[in-house]
């Protein structure tokens, strides 16, 4: 079993993924900026740290086999600053939680760009996309950016999707969704069985 990091654990997608690499026997340390209300559990960790300062994510990633980085794009930590506290701490893998936006609905044509995108959306698409080529040109670190489908959010663990990779995955009459659960399964699978080092992949239903 691994020992993980994972930068973000109060929020929605981080607590499912931290649920379901517990439930396989993992080790986690969750961080957060807060980790008040977040209650103790077997295997369980909890440190507080500000996930944009290099110096302080060095001390709490040291001694993990991987860190996960399930955090907001737009005024959170960059890629430059995540690859730094990995390399400083020893730690071998990142993993990000991506978003969909940088996913290509056509070639050459990203979600992000087309009219029906919110606006209100847009900064932390364009800051995801951002990251996702800072970390194309990372060639040391062992990354993996895993974009969830376009509509991400809580519901059903049902252990039954599709994997992708740099394309907008939807369903037969359109839509493109998964659950943050089934999201999470993707990751640990990931961290268990690493089939997309230095890529981007997609997961959806």
């Amino acid at each position: 079993m691994s020992k993980i990091a994972i930068l973000g654990i109060t929020g929605r997608a981080g607590s499912r993924i931290a649920n379901e690499l517990l439930q396989r026997g993992h080790t986690i340390t969750g961080i957060a900026r807060k980790i008040e209300g977040t209650g103790p559990r077997l295997s369980l960790t909890l440190k507080a740290a500000d996930s944009t300062s290099v110096d302080a994510l060095v001390p709490v990633l040291r001694g993990h086999d991987v860190v996960i980085s399930a955090t907001r794009f737009a005024g959170g930590a960059d890629a430059a600053t995540l690859v730094a506290a990995a390399k400083q701490a020893g730690v071998p893998r990142l993993l990000i939680v991506g978003g969909a936006g940088s996913l290509e609905v056509a070639p050459g044509k990203a979600l992000l760009d087309t009219p029906e995108f919110p606006d209100a959306y847009k900064p932390e698409a364009q800051a995801g996309g951002a990251m996702l080529k800072a970390l194309r040109a990372e060639k040391e670190l062992d990354w993996t950016f895993l974009s969830p489908s376009a509509l991400f959010a809580p519901g059903e663990r049902t252990g039954k999707f599709r994997v992708g990779g740099d394309s907008l995955l939807s369903d037969a009459n359109g839509k493109s969704w998964i659950s943050m659960e089934d999201y999470a399964i993707a990751l640990a699978d990931e961290v268990e069985a690493p089939e997309h080092s230095r890529q981007r992949f997609t997961v959806g239903y």
